[in-house]
């Protein structure tokens, strides 16, 4: 699709992101270390595809933290359990480039209690209704190309794949071929609305078995 007369956005707010399961916050370490912390402990496995490994100390995992909230171009959020209002993950809206209507969601590290949830779903959708909200363009999603349950992932989220760059990056000293995955704003109404129907609280039994997949909600809504 050729958008005319495209004029640049402004960079997005930190802001709260308020979700039915989950609510994303700004990232601040002196409140939400402890938490991640907890939820992290101990799962190195979860850290596999990042850039970095687990941290191996409370204070080392605070200077992660630290490292995330200060950077520059990137809003590093916290997911917190609406059940409990602890934090059980974080993650990125980076590659953030406004004059291109351009966003990302990655650095995704959500705690094995948070693996496999209605929050770890919801979160992606709240980061793409905020970008989009704003007027911007395309959302992004990268990855190892190794990394097949991401990649699994992406198009389970209503992204599309778009293609591989062979060589991207050397990541812990190994090669990466880069995966990746778009959904642009044409296509966000119909795959949002795929995923409000997945993440409405009727879709879900008393044990909270999901009654119908997200690929299927994508579907009705016409996204798949």
């Amino acid at each position: 699709m050729t958008t005319l007369n495209w004029t640049p956005r402004s960079f997005p707010p930190a802001k709260v992101l308020q979700g039915r399961y989950c609510r994303l916050e700004p990232l601040d370490p002196a409140r939400h270390l402890d938490d991640i912390w907890q939820a992290m402990d101990g799962h190195e496995s979860v850290w596999d595809w990042l850039p970095s490994t687990l941290p191996p100390s409370r204070e080392a995992y605070a200077e992660l933290l630290t490292m995330m909230a200060g950077k520059a171009g990137i809003i590093p959020f916290a997911v917190i359990d609406e059940a409990d209002g602890k934090a059980k993950g974080h993650l990125w809206m980076m590659e953030i480039r406004p004059e291109h209507g351009v966003f990302e969601v990655g650095w995704i590290t959500y705690s094995p209690s948070m693996q496999r949830t209605r929050m770890a779903t919801e979160a992606v959708y709240l980061i793409g209704e905020y970008g989009f909200s704003l007027g911007y363009r395309r959302y992004e999603w990268k990855c190892n190309n190794r990394n097949e349950p991401s990649k699994r992932a992406a198009l389970r989220f209503g992204f599309q794949y778009e293609g591989l760059f062979r060589q991207h990056q050397v990541v812990k000293g190994e090669n990466r071929d880069t995966a990746w995955f778009s959904i642009l704003d044409s296509e966000w109404p119909k795959v949002g609305q795929g995923f409000r129907n997945w993440l409405a609280p009727e879709n879900f039994d008393a044990q909270g078995q999901q009654k119908r997949s997200l690929a299927d909600c994508m579907k009705t809504a016409g996204a798949a």
